[in-house]
């Protein structure tokens, strides 16, 4: 079958790692970039020896029939529903968008003109999370009744050398995490039924810390620690507290807790291990043996397998719907902090049939 042509949009840090990994994909091809830094762009193009063109121009082109989005998330929107509108399949860096109506009308244009959207992460698809997600099938740990989440870390501030854009909208440890764990969860639990959560600021002034831009004050327009708790359909209650707010910490990533055992899921944001279990009569936890590949980091990985769905026609796991119901969920500890009510998702049951259809 033809391999797919793809052209990138954004130029950044994260585009390398998906250059590098097409090139283990027969299934597509990378044949140009974009950035609205053109050095930059050139830059890429003549490192992995592809077009360096305009974004007008990569949409216009009928050779492309995908368009890989890894813009900054304000942007995502936008150049997204671009490329529908130019008739292309699109598969973009997480969030899907940063305003839920934006994801709507992206999913609902996408349908519109029977085009398919992936959406990052597809860390889940790897040897770690696929691993934890055939324990729980199999019942390893009985049926899931409740689990944990955490991103506990200081902000970006102390390491990047150009943090604002981590808080401004649609930044902060929500948007900017959240979505590798509330993928993960969805994966492993199905759809979120509600949320209740709290979110706060703290502290309001923050300077960035290493670079050219050291002693700069940040203009913090995002809340830094969010704390709620997510109802499931299917009945288990998570506790998930995402911060940059915490010095340290011991708590674990992701725990998921069964009827007769407990399972220690690994870095959401990687596709690796470890695995963890113990059963309630165990007296150590047991390191699971991975049993799928793609351990090492393999982004791009959702490209692949979006590729395979658009060319045989069947349905994928990095779906936009997926992603739509992530940023509702995301929303939702916005709302719930500000309202101080429990938030019902109205995506869930749209989810159900979407995790159903794919197995």
């Amino acid at each position: 079958m033809k391999p797919l042509n793809i052209g990138v949009v954004g130029c950044g840090h994260i585009s390398d790692i998906y250059f590098k990994n097409s090139a283990i994909h027969s299934t597509f091809n990378i044949v140009a970039c974009a950035d609205l830094d053109d050095k930059l762009a050139e830059k890429k193009a003549d490192l992995y020896h592809i077009s360096n063109v305009s974004v007008e121009e990569m949409m216009s082109r009928p050779d492309i029939d995908l368009i890989v989005n890894l813009t900054p998330p304000a942007a995502h929107a936008e150049v997204t529903l671009n490329a529908l509108n130019h008739n292309k399949h699109v598969y973009s860096e997480k969030p899907l968008a940063v305003d839920l109506e934006d994801g709507r009308k992206i999913i609902e244009l996408a349908e519109e003109k029977n085009l398919q959207v992936g959406v990052a992460p597809d860390t889940f698809l790897g040897a770690g999370i696929q691993t934890c997600q055939d324990l729980i099938t199999e019942g390893a740990i009985g049926t899931p009744t409740a689990g944990s989440a955490f991103l506990l870390k200081l902000g970006p501030e102390s390491w990047h050398e150009n943090p604002e854009f981590f808080y401004q909208k649609g930044g902060g440890p929500l948007f900017d995490m959240g979505p590798y764990y509330l993928t993960t969860l969805v994966q492993l639990l199905g759809p979120i039924q509600s949320v209740m959560a709290i979110a706060k600021t703290n502290p309001a002034e923050r300077r960035i810390l290493t670079g050219s831009k050291k002693g700069t004050k940040l203009n913090v327009e995002t809340p830094t620690h969010y704390s709620g708790i997510l109802q499931f359909e299917k009945g288990p209650v998570v506790t998930m507290t995402m911060s940059f707010d915490v010095p340290a910490t011991d708590t674990p990533l992701i725990e998921i807790y069964g009827e007769t055992g407990t399972l220690k899921v690994p870095d959401p944001n990687t596709f690796g291990g470890p695995v963890f279990m113990k059963k309630k009569d165990d007296e150590q936890w047991t390191e699971v043996e991975l049993t799928h590949p793609f351990s090492e980091n393999s982004r791009g990985l959702g490209i692949a397998e979006m590729v395979d769905a658009i060319q045989h026609q069947t349905s994928f796991k990095v779906n936009g719907r997926q992603a739509l119901h992530v940023l509702e969920a995301m929303h939702a500890f916005h709302a719930s902090s500000e309202s101080g009510k429990q938030i019902q998702l109205q995506s869930s049951g749209m989810l159900s049939t979407l995790l159903e259809t794919k197995g």
